[in-house]
């Protein structure tokens, strides 16, 4: 159905019909053009990384970079439960095993203890996992020291999945930066987006030309077509990066926007008992990509599936928080360690309506529906 107050809207508001006229009188269509370079060149100096590379989407840098970590067929990946499958499909893709963890109460994101946990369990067998997906759920930052000295003391690479949080910052340095590779999706409901798209982005120069490469069919430098690796066809196109480029542009405005949002709903639902948000901690500076809530149905008398019907009879988009991938039907019989964390968040949980430029006026009209629901349950 179609909503008028959506979950996470697009906004295009800056030089996004300037730059694809341009994109278009330059004739460079497709996977070369000034607007690629520009963009690529942006997302590296924001992030103060070496230039980034330019890709058709999230997954693709997310396949591509575990490529380059060496992720092969018989390998073991530990990856975020709580997450979307594009974490974990390109593991399979591979032919290798994801290995599922589960999260901590504070961030949502991976817990740091059974990382160490699954990692020793597999050492044990004989399998050291190959790299590790860790993500910055709703644009939340992980626990990257904890994680990051794990990873070194086993001494196995770290793909930050930072799909979910352009702008968002940990100890002042951008998600994505601090594993040896990081991934950006600017997907139609991001934060930010180029329609379809996405980025690596890593302080490892060699890498990131060895991902250039392969992005485009592993085509090699000569006037003919030569080959001598497999290559993949995931450069992005110089329409796409015109509008990335005109959207980095208004990156930090954007940003800006969630956080008011997100204070806003707390402010708004400050004396609501039985909801709870998900919380910063004195690390992080989260994005807040999506505002979401915990909804403890035995205090407010209705569950988030009550509070999602209630609000799309309103015309008011939400989505329940992500299915864990160990409750996966496909990723049935995958190991997973942890216990009911990330279980019991996305059967409580529930994302609000974030876009960028949704109003307060919006946003009181969305309170006033919940508070409808609590009055219900009183009666």
């Amino acid at each position: 159905m179609a909503y008028p107050i959506k979950l996470s809207a697009p906004i295009f508001k800056g030089n996004e019909s300037t730059y694809i006229q341009k994109a278009i009188q330059s004739g460079n269509l497709a996977t070369f053009g000034e607007f690629i370079d520009q963009f690529e060149y942006k997302i590296g100096a924001l992030t103060k990384t070496h230039q980034a590379v330019a890709l058709n989407s999230g997954t693709s840098a997310l396949h591509l970079g575990m490529v380059l970590l060496g992720v092969g067929r018989g390998d073991e990946v530990i990856c975020q439960s709580f997450t979307f499958c594009a974490s974990a499909n390109p593991i399979i893709y591979l032919g290798a095993t994801p290995i599922f963890v589960d999260s901590e109460r504070d961030t949502w994101n991976m817990s740091p203890e059974l990382l160490e946990d699954a990692i020793l369990n597999r050492i044990a067998y004989g399998k050291k996992p190959k790299a590790i997906v860790v993500v910055h759920l709703f644009g939340m930052p992980a626990k990257m020291n904890e994680i990051m000295e794990i990873a070194r003391k086993y001494n196995i690479p770290v793909l930050e999945d930072a799909a979910e949080a352009v702008g968002s910052q940990y100890e002042g340095k951008y998600c994505g930066t601090m594993g040896d590779l990081g991934v950006y999706s600017f997907n139609g409901n991001k934060i930010i987006t180029s329609g379809g798209g996405g980025a690596l982005i890593s302080n490892n120069a060699f890498l990131l030309q060895k991902a250039q490469y392969l992005s485009m069919q592993a085509r090699e430098d000569l006037p003919y077509y030569q080959h001598l690796e497999i290559g993949f066809n995931y450069r992005m196109n110089n329409l796409s990066a015109a509008v990335g480029v005109a959207q980095l542009e208004m990156l930090q405005e954007a940003v800006e926007n969630r956080r008011q949002i997100n204070q806003n709903y707390r402010k708004l639902l400050a004396n609501m008992p039985g909801i709870a948000f998900q919380n910063n901690n004195e690390l992080s500076a989260s994005n807040f990509w999506l505002t979401t809530i915990l909804i403890d149905e035995k205090v407010t008398g209705f569950s988030n599936d009550q509070l999602r019907i209630k609000l799309m009879k309103n015309g008011i988009e939400t989505r329940f928080l992500w299915k864990p991938l160990h409750m996966q039907p496909v990723f049935r019989g995958i190991q997973f360690f942890g216990g009911n964390v990330s279980k019991n968040l996305f059967q409580s949980g529930i994302c609000l309506p974030s876009s960028t430029d949704l109003t307060f006026e919006q946003q009181t009209r969305i309170v006033e529906l919940i508070h409808d629901e609590l009055a219900k349950s009183f009666k």
